[in-house]
């Protein structure tokens, strides 16, 4: 496939989970990056949660380091991240990598502090100071390299520790929004990666993010919904769901049963979008609608979070022309009317080009559906 052989019309942003090989980490492919552009890496932090094995904690706060690629406008051209999801493909056993650590604390609220009153570019030893003087206490080192500091109470706020072994090798890599030429904007940074040889992490997964503002309206949203409900297993197999991936998930049938109700279709958008907020939705799901649901104006998206990982550009844009269809086929077919009875019929009615139909009606056929 050459570029423009599929045109995508959708604003969107790619999250490509990757793995490097041992010895490389994110902050190659950033720098790689970087050289490429003629660009700038700036380290900064990237929040994330992972599950907690302590009582009482169902959950722990992390800000690991993260790095975020610029050209000469300032723009951002790429950022490099962990994935505390990307384990298995980790030699834990290894040591750690000098100078890469991370930041625990078991509250939302304090870690929203720890980002603006830490420095990323600080050392472990260092980088906690400001919060110790901030609650006028002293740091607590412990084996030379890990850092607790706490109130004047003695409960904690923040541990700053070393990375358990190779812990610098996934790299989530985030494309900025695209609005044309995607092929050409994905490949860019893909064919760095490939040099630097990356491969597909066991659990790895692609995520693309859709501009939800086409999609405002509570009938786009039933027809959307009703739409992924019933085709969402076949979907999952026809685009290979990495069965590895964690964090995957259906809609809550609470949820879904709402957005099928003519209240719910008949309501002005903000008040459909309030009424959603009812209900307790998670980004950790096939299709994430929490973002546009709750209003995060850095990421205003519907997000795909079925795909598996492709180094190759093509599978992407594949992928991402086929939800562009289905989101058009939402955004236009009569609500409540008799959707198509099988995913082949699907594929057929919703609006792709010649080439893209056929490329998944094949793929159908190789998936057995």
């Amino acid at each position: 496939m050459q570029e423009g052989d599929i045109n995508l019309n959708w604003k969107l942003g790619v999250e490509i989970e990757l793995i490097s090989p041992p010895g490389v980490s994110r902050y190659d492919l950033a720098s790689a990056i970087a050289r490429e552009y003629n660009g700038e890496v700036h380290r900064y932090f990237h929040p994330q949660v992972e599950p907690s094995k302590v009582p009482g904690t169902p959950i722990f706060n992390n800000l690991t380091l993260a790095y975020e690629v610029k050209n000469n406008n300032g723009e951002i051209i790429a950022k490099c991240v962990d994935d505390l999801t990307l384990q298995d493909d980790c030699n834990k056993s290894n040591p750690p990598k000098a100078g890469w650590y991370r930041i625990v604390s078991d509250e939302s609220r304090l870690i929203q502090l720890l980002l603006n009153q830490c420095n990323p570019n600080d050392s472990v030893i260092d980088v906690l100071k400001p919060i110790a003087k901030l609650f006028g206490t002293e740091l607590e080192i412990n084996n030379g390299n890990m850092v607790r500091v706490a109130d004047s109470t003695g409960a904690a706020i923040a541990i700053a520790a070393p990375l358990p072994g190779e812990r610098e090798r996934p790299c989530e890599l985030i494309f900025p929004p695209i609005n044309e030429n995607h092929f050409e904007r994905i490949e860019s940074l893909l064919k760095i990666a490939r040099s630097l040889g990356y491969k597909i992490p066991k659990e790895g997964a692609t995520h693309i993010h859709f501009d939800a503002k086409p999609l405002e309206s509570p009938k786009t949203i039933s027809n959307l919904m009703r739409i992924l409900w019933k085709f969402e297993d076949d979907l999952s197999k026809l685009v290979k769901t990495n069965q590895n991936c964690r964090r995957l998930g259906k809609w809550s049938l609470y949820l879904y049963n709402w957005t099928q109700d003519k209240k719910f279709q008949n309501m002005s958008w903000e008040n459909a979008k309030q009424s959603l907020q009812n209900y307790e939705i998670t980004k950790y799901c096939n299709f994430n609608i929490k973002n546009f649901i709750h209003t995060n104006l850095d990421k205003y998206t519907f997000e795909v979070r079925i795909l598996p990982v492709s180094l190759k550009t093509e599978d992407v844009i594949e992928a991402a022309g086929l939800f562009e269809g289905i989101l058009n086929f939402a955004i236009s077919f009569p609500t409540n009317s008799e959707l198509p009875t099988t995913l082949n019929d699907l594929i057929e009615n919703i609006p792709l080009s010649n080439k893209l139909k056929q490329i998944w009606k094949d793929n159908l056929i190789e998936s057995n559906l």
